[in-house]
């Protein structure tokens, strides 16, 4: 199926000025020739651009521009034209079908990328950094997925790997020599690479919170009491009147999920029903959602009314939905309708009730006071979750398990080295730290995963 010539729609479906259709394989300019007769395409030059008919037979379907990449100068590696038509749907078809008519086909999903990994052009990390920088919606996002489409991760994994693959060598050299009884690789020398590459799995492994904060957004509850000021707060957060606000205890009945742009981050704020006992079967179930994005989220933010006098039910609710990963930001709400030795004293409350770590802040939504300090609050978990040590910052849930799963297999050469454990299973345990590695550039892998990564992928791409 490589040597197929395979075309797509490179530009998004729907109405629009423009669109492209790509065309790689290594009859690719034979396939468009036929539906071009204003050139011949065989005779120009890599990385020029034509004008004239796309043809279906006698019939005209468009006016296009053709851009002709030749081999091995092009994204797959193989020949590639790209055909740009006025963006109708409908042009878009034709173009296809007539491709198709004379001897292309249509291209599987990230079918291109595929082509583009398997002839050596990117790497399996690189490849799937062309779907996250896709996929960004943020800034931040945008700014790792192409430190990594530039071979970021493998940059760092390769020096790593080429030391590791230099121990294995000498490991299997003595299994050919084992009745010599002799040591070719120093252990002490692998004992400091190990070390050395421990190092650098756990400061990629804990990258890894930082880097899913940035490419899912960072989950933010916000719960409290009825009429605490949950949909106000989320209003005023994303400056637009998106929940219902009333002072009818038990308005909300369901979640609200809202993404938030701070500083380059992503939030993804849950406005959730006041929790409170009730018997309302509707309002019930609102609040068993509730308590269920808490176990999901990575910060809470409790709002709690300044103006109450007994604050017990609010620390009991905080401390049932507590865990120790979780980050609790506590907001006095409606300060404005208060005089300040009331949240002066809410705080004190909470700080004497409440030991898991939290921080205080006094706002009111209505008037918009102190809402900024949330802001700056919620952007600092996340520039805190980012390690200092490198650039390369783990986005993935395949490389994060792929790093675990060398982090074990290294940590078990280290115990077969302490115990003096045979050469034959140190040198076992070294082929595993070295897959578990080459897994995330591809160097090892199988179908199965290059077909659930690749499927992932729009068609086109």
């Amino acid at each position: 199926m490589n040597n197929d010539t395979i075309c797509a729609l490179a530009t998004a479906n729907g109405i629009g000025a423009l669109g492209i259709i790509r065309v790689s394989g290594n009859e690719a300019l034979t396939v468009v020739q036929k539906c071009f007769p204003s050139k011949k395409l065989e005779k120009q030059k890599s990385h020029t651009i034509h004008y004239g008919y796309f043809m279906d037979g006698e019939e005209a379907i468009d006016e296009v521009m053709l851009s002709i990449f030749l081999a091995p100068r092009t994204f797959t590696t193989e020949n590639s034209v790209e055909i740009t038509f006025h963006g109708s749907p409908h042009i878009g078809k034709r173009i296809l079908e007539t491709l198709i008519k004379n001897g292309a086909r249509m291209a599987k999903a990230g079918e291109f990328t595929l082509r583009a990994f398997i002839n050596g052009r990117i790497d399996l990390s690189q490849a799937e950094a062309i779907a996250d920088v896709i996929a960004s919606e943020n800034e931040a996002s945008r700014k790792v997925a192409i430190n990594q489409l530039k071979g970021g991760i493998t940059n760092e994994i390769s020096f790593l790997r080429t030391d590791l693959l230099n121990f294995v060598s000498l490991i299997e050299l003595e299994l050919d020599f084992a009745e010599e009884d002799v040591e070719f690789a120093d252990r002490s020398a692998l004992v400091q690479l190990l070390n050395k590459i421990e190092l650098k799995l756990n400061s990629l492994i804990e990258s890894f919170q930082y880097g899913n904060a940035i490419k899912n957004g960072t989950a933010v509850a916000i719960i409290g009491k009825p009429n605490a000021g949950k949909s106000t707060l989320l209003n005023a957060l994303l400056k637009e009147e998106r929940a219902i606000v009333s002072n009818i205890a038990g308005t909300t009945r369901d979640t609200i999920e809202e993404i938030l742009h701070i500083k380059g981050h992503a939030f993804r704020l849950i406005d959730t029903a006041g929790l409170r006992e009730t018997i309302d079967e509707i309002e019930a179930i609102g609040v068993k959602k509730a308590k269920e994005k808490v176990e999901n989220a990575d910060i809470l933010v409790y709002l709690a009314d300044a103006a109450t006098e007994d604050f017990s039910e609010d620390i009991e609710m905080i401390q049932s939905l507590l865990r120790d990963d979780l980050k609790l930001i506590i907001c006095a709400t409606k300060i404005d309708e208060v005089v300040p030795t009331q949240y002066e004293k809410a705080e004190d409350i909470f700080r004497n009730a409440i030991v898991h770590e939290f921080d205080f802040i006094k706002i009111s939504a209505v008037e918009n006071q102190n809402i900024q300090d949330l802001k700056n609050e919620l952007s600092s978990y996340v520039e805190q979750l980012k390690a200092s040590e490198s650039n390369v910052v783990i986005t993935n849930q395949r490389h994060f398990e792929a790093l675990q799963k060398s982090l074990d297999a290294v940590n078990k050469v280290k115990e077969a080295i302490n115990f003096q454990i045979s050469t034959e299973l140190l040198a076992y345990e070294l082929r595993n730290a070295l897959e578990h590695l080459g897994e995330i550039s591809g160097e090892v892998t199988n179908d199965e995963v290059l077909g659930n990564i690749f499927s992932k992928f729009c068609i086109g791409k």
